[in-house]
């Protein structure tokens, strides 16, 4: 037993089967794929054409064929879950980076920006692009260049770091980690 589900289209869907049977397009110009009223994520993402659990599909739905507790239900705005999601991952990256950053305090007398620096400079190589210079230190580490330049005094004093001219391009400045600076550096690794 079939019935018509939308006014002007060929969709039919059989009571004992609950499955929608899609016409050709060019016989449906009006139907969802043809649409120029669709927002871009409605385009990115078309609606689905199976039945939901409730018996009607999505695109009966979105025709106004849907029940009427359906309809009456307002959609929950995208952003409001996005916003709740990131202020979620948010506090769980702060509550991470306090606890390594106690972890690494009592390891090795870093904090996390200090670790993150003698990490990333103990990587470098003496192959092409295997020293960086300290405007990209600081982009690696995402600081501004004035912080990475104060951190990475403070570190140098320490002796957990050297700073030298670029062979190549006399205005350049490298920064590579001291021995003393891989010794902590690992202490830290290995207590954290």
């Amino acid at each position: 037993m079939a019935h018509q589900l939308g006014s002007g289209t060929d969709h039919r869907q059989t009571a004992d089967q609950g499955e929608v049977r899609e016409p050709d397009r060019e016989q449906t110009p009006t139907s969802a794929a043809w649409r120029t009223d669709q927002t871009p994520a409605e385009t990115a993402n078309p609606s689905p054409r199976s039945p939901s659990p409730g018996g009607t599909s999505a695109h009966t739905r979105e025709a106004g064929h849907a029940p009427e507790a359906e309809r009456d239900d307002p959609p929950a705005p995208p952003g409001r879950a996005l916003a709740h999601s990131w202020c979620a991952l948010s506090a769980l990256h702060s509550r991470l980076e306090a606890h390594i950053e106690r972890a690494l305090e009592a390891a090795a007398e870093l904090s996390v920006r200090e670790y993150s620096v003698l990490d990333v400079l103990s990587e470098q190589h003496d192959g092409d692009g295997g020293h960086l210079r300290m405007n990209q230190l600081a982009d690696v580490v995402v600081l501004s260049q004035s912080a990475t330049t104060r951190l990475v005094s403070r570190l140098e004093e320490r002796g957990l770091l050297v700073r030298y001219l670029c062979p190549t391009d006399r205005r350049g400045i490298y920064t590579d980690i001291s021995d003393d600076g891989r010794k902590l550096l690992e202490r830290a690794a290995a207590g954290a």
